[in-house]
């Protein structure tokens, strides 16, 4: 840390509204920006695998865990690709049909065609279950039954239909195939190695975790995760997470009503930021892990999230931020 902040006049910004040391030159315009989103909780900033700004706004502190929201989403993938290279799942191309063998007495065959690949990519040609049909499922007694019961708007493989209950029939997936609960995955295979242990967060009324939602985290736990991205998957020299699933994670598969200008891979979104090829974990309400590989960038940001008419413009604030802000000074020190 004293290397990287030697090389580029940097330091280690953190505590709540305020700064401890000197406001760096390079990112000062960032963090004063930051301190003006009244909807902005964090904001982190990792460059080569070292933490270079952080700061906490609104009376939240490092300790605090966010909700992440649809966040959520992105650790899911990870976690499915943990469990193929651990064997517990076949392949992508596995049908979802060995794990809910009701689904084949279905009226609707083609449900049958329904493989894990199409949960990650949003493509299971299932009725969505977010946006305005989030609260009746939620409210339903069974969460997995109500998402395989949901008719097809589309062949499965074909079209982004984005849907919270797809990440959950994962969830559900990674109980049966892993024998333990969703956490209990996550914690021993994922949290541990990365250095943190993982929270708990809500449960269905059969008792799995939420797949896609509600996951709480410390910002500094999703810089980790997201520099895992950004590492190729490897942490302390060794992999953790296969390069190829990575890969594959970020290839878009297509694009969805809740965001036309990006493209979703296997739970994460993809677009350019400030002329860079970059891949994101993204939460309702302003919750980011913005991966920007080519410049070893990540950059984390957590929001209140309660629905508000403002909410829209607090999005279109942070990019701008990432953008604006961040990037180009990061990008001129790796010249």
């Amino acid at each position: 840390m004293r290397i990287l902040a030697a090389v580029l006049g940097l330091v280690v910004l953190c505590g709540t509204a305020g700064v401890t040391g000197n406001q760096d030159p390079a990112l000062h315009a960032a963090a004063k920006a930051a301190a003006q989103l009244p909807r902005l909780r964090s904001l982190l900033v990792s460059w080569r695998g070292s933490l270079v700004l952080e700061r906490y706004f609104g009376g939240a502190r490092a300790s605090q865990p966010a909700n992440i929201k649809s966040a959520s989403k992105s650790v899911m993938s990870a976690l499915a690709g943990l469990a193929i290279a651990r064997g517990a799942i076949k392949s992508v191309d596995q049908p979802i049909t060995d794990f809910f063998p009701e689904l084949a007495r279905d009226r609707e065959a083609r449900k049958g065609a329904i493989t894990i690949e199409d949960l990650l990519t949003m493509r299971s040609g299932l009725e969505s279950t977010s946006g305005r049909g989030y609260g009746a499922w939620v409210q339903s007694p069974n969460w997995v039954r109500y998402v395989l019961a949901r008719p097809l708007v589309a062949e499965p493989g074909t079209r982004v239909e984005y849907s919270t209950g797809s990440s959950h029939l994962l969830s559900a997936i990674l109980t049966k195939a892993t024998r333990a609960s969703t956490w209990q995955f996550a914690q021993e295979q994922l949290a541990r190695p990365l250095g943190f242990s993982l929270a708990r967060w809500p449960q269905d009324p059969q008792g799995i975790y939420f797949g896609g939602n509600e996951m709480v985290m410390t910002p500094r736990q999703m810089i980790r995760f997201g520099e895992l991205y950004e590492n190729d998957g490897r942490v302390a020299g060794r992999e953790l997470v296969p390069k190829s699933w990575i890969d594959r994670s970020i290839v878009p598969r297509g694009r969805s009503r809740w965001g036309s200008d990006r493209e979703y891979g296997y739970g994460w979104w993809i677009r350019e930021l400030g002329g860079r090829d970059a891949f994101y974990a993204w939460g309702y309400g302003g919750q980011f892990i913005f991966v920007i590989p080519g410049l070893d960038l990540v950059v984390v940001t957590t929001s209140r999230s309660d629905v508000s008419r403002e909410r829209r413009d607090h999005l279109g604030a942070i990019y701008d931020l990432v953008e604006q802000l961040v990037i180009p000074p990061i990008a001129a020190a790796a010249r």
